[in-house]
């Protein structure tokens, strides 16, 4: 979430708060959160497989993130694209993965290292000048980081167009 982005946060929060008691929500503000980009040093493969030897909270993410049933990424547009937060912990759930790669669908991917995935989702906030083309590469990003991460993204909405009771109602009913 951006810091200065008060509509947007609030969004979130009553999303967070329209899912209710009887679901186990996590959530991380990234964007107040101090994390590093992924520096490709592969440790997470092969010195200490599945875990990051970057220490800055983003390991919670991860736990949190392959014992989910489902999660969502949350971000408002910058520039075009999701935010640098978002994108930081999104490269970083490489850790979530084997080095070793499989054949699938006619392309090198990533083996598992868990025995599940869980689904996502993705709620955006557009920018004033946001077009189809902007989404589209938006959308294929997360349709292939999807295929990467043995999961579907089940959909892609954005805050102006959705309200947090029907996210919480198709989120549940995935």
């Amino acid at each position: 979430m951006n810091k200065g982005n008060s509509s947007f946060s609030n969004y979130i929060e009553k999303l967070n708060g329209t899912f209710g008691e009887e679901h186990e929500i996590s959530v991380f503000h990234i964007n107040k959160m101090k994390l590093k980009y992924c520096t490709g040093c592969w440790s997470c493969w092969w010195k200490t497989p599945g875990e990051c030897s970057i220490k800055d909270g983003a390991d919670e993410i991860f736990r949190s993130v392959i014992n989910s049933d489902f999660f969502i990424f949350a971000s408002p547009l910058i520039a075009g694209f999701t935010s640098s937060e978002l994108k930081k912990i999104t490269d970083r759930l490489i850790v979530l993965l084997h080095p070793y790669v499989e054949f699938r669908n006619e392309e090198s991917h990533h083996q598992k290292r868990y025995s599940r995935y869980p689904d996502f989702g993705l709620i955006l906030q557009k920018e004033a000048d946001t077009d189809s083309e902007d989404v589209k590469i938006i959308s294929d990003i997360y349709d292939r980081l999807a295929l990467n991460f043995h999961s579907e993204k089940k959909y892609l909405k954005f805050i102006d167009e959705a309200n947090p009771e029907d996210i919480v109602y198709e989120t549940c009913n995935i």
